[in-house]
């Protein structure tokens, strides 16, 4: 289960009795210096899949897109903390995940779009590995829906802005059941080892996990807190890693058994597939003058419009 481990250091100072907590967790992932050689290159990885999801009861075709990349975060606000802008006690390192799923329903096209942080480094009283921030959002013809999860000391916050009758601006905050806790939105990162908590094939384990903010939104309810079942098998050169939620939806992770542990497939219960068409490395946020779009092909990508 949890390991936590909580070193008090007290000033030596008679003046005062300043206390810093520092907050360990066995089963944090390992940033270490393999870790950073990977990941401190000022490059993002880029992975486009070949997409199927269900909608109003139909198969759609689609694509992915999966960006992962390391930032700096601040503590302060929970946004990416440009260079020199402030005090370095208000920043953290974060692994980023952007997931962009796109299909076409009928008329009209659907785009999903989920953004995790995944905690570096100690923050807000978490140990590394834990989930810093999460946001979801679905833009299609009918209305947009917008959907962020901070997760701060103790509680996490909660804020969501729909189109929809019976959704529309709410706010909301939770206490958190522990300080090491899991989000079902960074599944992605902890199948590849990322995140909290460390799974070793042929482990089981079990985790407190904020359900998805998507699936809090369908059914129309408060975010909700669950538990999730976690194992990982190894077969050849790739593991499989399923998360089984207490709410009976599963989700499947196929990897690279080697670093950096790519995502080759994923998959849920409810009938979503996406299989890996390829993967880059590159600053994708300099590709945006009109030739960038070329650097699509090597993803198996058309630009839009082509």
């Amino acid at each position: 289960m949890r390991y936590l481990s909580i070193l008090l250091v007290l000033t030596s100072c008679g003046d005062s009795k300043k206390a810093e907590k520092t907050v360990v967790d066995k089963a944090s992932p390992a940033y270490d210096a393999a870790f950073w050689k990977s990941w401190s290159d000022g490059q993002a990885e880029v992975t486009s899949y070949a997409l199927k999801y269900p909608r109003y009861g139909a198969m759609r075709e689609g694509t992915a897109v999966s960006i992962f990349v390391t930032e700096t975060m601040a503590k302060s606000l929970g946004v990416k903390s440009d260079p020199g802008v402030r005090d370095k006690s208000d920043e953290f390192p974060v692994m980023k995940l952007n997931l962009i799923e796109t299909f076409q329903t009928g008329i009209y096209d659907y785009k999903l779009m989920l953004q995790t942080f995944v905690a570096l480094a100690e923050a807000h009283g978490r140990p590394a590995g834990v989930t810093a921030k999460v946001a979801w959002s679905s833009q299609e013809w009918c209305g947009n829906l917008f959907k962020i999860a901070r997760f701060d000391d103790g509680n996490v916050h909660v804020v969501s802005h729909s189109y929809f009758d019976g959704e529309g601006d709410q706010e909301q905050t939770n206490p958190s059941p522990g300080a090491a806790v899991l989000s079902e939105d960074a599944l992605l990162l902890w199948a590849r080892g990322m995140a909290w908590p460390v799974v070793a094939a042929g482990e089981t384990r079990e985790a407190p996990v904020l359900l998805a903010l998507q699936h809090s939104r369908q059914k129309k309810g408060p975010s909700q807190w669950g538990t999730v079942k976690l194992s990982r098998a190894a077969k050849g050169e790739v593991e499989e890693a399923t998360a089984v939620l207490s709410d009976g939806r599963t989700r499947t992770y196929v990897v690279e058994k080697a670093a950096p542990h790519r995502v080759i497939s994923y998959s849920t219960s409810e009938g979503v597939e996406a299989k890996r068409i390829a993967s880059v490395r590159n600053k994708y946020w300099e590709l945006n003058k009109p030739e960038g779009v070329e650097a699509l092909r090597e993803l198996g990508l058309r630009g839009v419009g082509r």
